[in-house]
């Protein structure tokens, strides 16, 4: 009897309990990550807008002429499938040469 009673370890409740501490920290962690996937979205979107806007600059350069979406995929300024942000907006070109972008 004597030896069960020097062994050392962990009770249940004091397992339950780190159980517990650990639970709680993932349920404040988890909406915080979410949020932060949304906002890294939106500043791709940013960036590639601009990216898009830099390309067709380059086009008309090179070109002399303004650009559609499929133009710049033809003739290589922009891989195939690359036409859209990363968070899903739609990217268009108005006639003055102006990137943006929109909600589908």
């Amino acid at each position: 009897m004597r030896l069960l009673k020097s062994q050392k370890g962990f009770t249940l409740i004091e397992m339950l309990i780190v159980m517990l501490i650990i639970t709680v920290l993932i349920a404040i962690a988890i909406p915080n990550v979410t949020k932060q996937s949304s906002a890294v979205d939106e500043k791709g979107c940013k960036a590639f807008v601009q990216m898009v806007q830099g390309q067709v600059e380059s086009y008309r350069m090179d070109l002399k002429t303004m650009p559609t979406l499929t133009d710049l995929v033809t003739e290589g300024y922009l891989k195939t499938g690359e036409t859209d942000c990363p968070n899903g907006d739609v990217v268009n070109i108005s006639v003055g040469g102006v990137v943006t972008s929109a909600k589908p």
